[in-house]
């Protein structure tokens, strides 16, 4: 897998080259902050589910999960210019040090990048991820719409979290899979795991969001908050015992110090492990949809995921 990873990453980098060096400035720059590469790891994963000894994916295969990841930092490129974000991983965001149109229009190059690489793969991987690039269009204008909604249920988080991160993560396995030509009911199997794990991923990563400091994030913590972006946590938080006083802070613009106290209110309460609850009982069916598998290094490799998504919280909350 790690030097699986090291060919996605020269891939990143070579596919985003421009003829203006100003555009691959822009384009490489989130891409040589780092980071996991969820998406184009659980894209090889899923490619190598049947094989019983570890071996390298193929050349296909990593341009799938090159495609993926471009659309994912794609995204981010765009969520910065919306929420108004100063930092992402640990940097400065493109929006805060190049402006908002340049933000917006390297954004649009890499989704192209991405595109083309998928044309190339396929018209199944092609029309695969420009759905998947409407369904995050879908699940942002979803939150969106319920922007400082105190009111906001918990059906409409988890339907915008399945458009904004768990098709993507969907989509990540179903290319591995496809690209490898696995059997339909495999591709079934690892796309069903996809979306599983990616509901959980974005339930641990808005728990985060409130228990967290600003350097275990990599950015400012609590910013959904102050964005108004009210995330499972802060919901069960809304309906439990300190409710109303939750809600005496919440509904408009915010201060730090309300921030503040709002995510004390929510840490204090039993939302936390509420939303913790319903991220394992993700992971529980993300686990599920393996078990018609072979037993194969990428399979445990898979389930083990799972239980290092789960630690995130449980580290923070020892």
């Amino acid at each position: 897998m790690a030097a699986d990873l090291d060919r996605i990453e020269a891939g990143l980098r070579h596919v985003v080259e421009a003829d203006d060096p100003f555009l691959t400035k822009m384009a490489r720059h989130l891409i040589d902050a780092g980071g996991k590469r969820i998406r184009p790891a659980l894209a090889i994963t899923a490619s190598l589910v049947t094989s019983m000894e570890p071996i390298s994916a193929t050349d296909d295969v990593i341009s799938g999960g090159v495609a993926v990841e471009l659309v994912h930092q794609g995204s981010l490129y765009h969520d910065d210019v919306m929420d108004g974000a100063d930092t992402r991983r640990t940097v400065e965001s493109v929006n805060a040090r190049w402006g908002n149109l340049e933000a917006i229009l390297a954004g649009d190059y890499l989704l192209a990048r991405a595109s083309e690489i998928a044309a190339r793969l396929g018209t199944e991987v092609a029309g695969l991820l420009a759905s998947t690039i409407a369904s995050l269009c879908e699940g942002q204008i979803r939150e969106m719409q319920h922007a400082f909604d105190v009111d906001r249920s918990r059906d409409a988080y988890l339907t915008s979290i399945s458009g904004k991160t768990a098709a993507l993560l969907a989509t990540s396995a179903r290319v591995g899979a496809i690209v490898a030509g696995h059997p339909r009911q495999l591709v079934e199997a690892v796309t069903d795991f996809g979306y599983h794990y990616g509901m959980a991923f974005q339930v641990i990563d808005d728990i985060l969001d409130v228990v967290a400091t600003d350097e275990q994030l990599g950015k400012p913590a609590g910013n959904d908050l102050v964005e108004g972006v009210y995330t499972l946590p802060v919901i069960l938080a809304l309906g439990g015992p300190s409710g109303d006083d939750l809600r005496g802070l919440l509904g408009g613009p915010i201060d730090d110090a309300t921030r503040d106290r709002a995510r004390m209110i929510v840490r204090s309460d039993a939302a936390i492990d509420a939303a913790t609850k319903t991220a394992m009982d993700f992971t529980d069916r993300a686990r599920a949809s393996l078990d018609d598998l072979p037993d194969t290094p990428a399979v445990s490799t898979l389930r083990s995921t799972c239980d290092l998504l789960l630690a995130r919280v449980a580290d923070l909350s020892a």
